[in-house]
């Protein structure tokens, strides 16, 4: 992305192609703005610090910590990033650049994302986890196509912040999984719940 070549012209190529602004992709992509994703994250992070705190879990802010932190990384990580790539946005954005990746993309990714991951342990049934896990893929998706589709981001700039994002989240599963294991071994409130 940051010199031209064949990949930049195809991206550009298929986010020309894409670009056709209307309601309904302006909603979507609005699904990925920080007053929107952070305070539905927001919401997540209270209910489960209040399940880890009533059942007794050791460290019950710790899951909750933990994602807020990851996305207070977002910015940290994204503008530098952007202020590396230097990338011009679409012919539907004032003239600018600084839009590889997508920051709108990668705040829902996290938000909906690390959501979903809190919530999972506290899903009784196999049908209720995997329509959480598509309900948070169908509103990264969403968010994405409505960025391409208003012209807010080229095709990559979207793809580049999932593809961040997804190594954020499985370290976050990963911390996750391993301090889940270290609470069941440790201390006897563990069945009570998960933790």
């Amino acid at each position: 992305m940051v010199a031209d070549g064949p990949l930049v012209d195809l991206d550009e190529a298929a986010g020309r192609a894409l670009i056709h602004p209307d309601r309904l992709s302006e909603l979507l992509a609005d699904l990925g703005n920080i007053p929107v994703a952070v305070p539905a994250m927001a919401v997540v992070l209270l209910y489960v610090t209040w399940r880890h705190r009533r059942i007794g879990t050791h460290h019950w802010w710790l899951s909750a910590a933990s994602a807020a932190l990851l996305m207070a990384l977002v910015p940290a990580l994204i503008v530098p990033l952007k202020e590396l790539t230097d990338r011009p946005g679409t012919p539907a954005v004032p003239p600018a650049t600084g839009y590889y990746p997508s920051g709108h993309t990668a705040t829902a990714a996290v938000a909906y994302g690390a959501a979903a991951l809190l919530l999972l342990p506290w899903l009784r049934s196999a049908l209720a986890r995997r329509t959480l896990l598509a309900v948070c893929a169908a509103l990264n998706l969403g968010v994405g196509f409505g960025l391409v589709r208003r012209g807010y981001h080229w095709p990559l700039d979207v793809v580049a912040s999932w593809c961040l994002c997804t190594v954020l989240l499985s370290l976050l599963w990963l911390f996750l999984s391993r301090n889940s294991r270290r609470t069941s071994a440790g201390t006897p409130s563990s069945s009570s719940g998960p933790s």
